[in-house]
């Protein structure tokens, strides 16, 4: 594997930094076992954008379907 910086003058601690990152992220995905469900990546996480609650039934709910509450 290879890593390019291909923009700024990082020091040599920020490399190291995301280095240690990249081999945790490399490690963890090896030592999931074949089969196994991936974990949800919080993007595709539907909670992430219904962060209020869906207007309750009745008379006027309607008139509270596209306003922000």
């Amino acid at each position: 594997m290879t890593i390019k910086v291909v923009r700024g003058n990082p020091t040599p601690e920020e490399l190291a930094a995301a280095l240690a990152v990249v081999r945790a992220r490399a490690a963890a995905a090896a030592a999931t076992p074949p089969g196994a469900p991936a974990a949800r990546d919080s993007w595709s996480d539907p909670s992430r954008i219904a962060t209020h609650r869906l207007p309750q039934p009745g008379p006027a709910a309607w008139g509270r379907t596209y306003w922000p509450g």
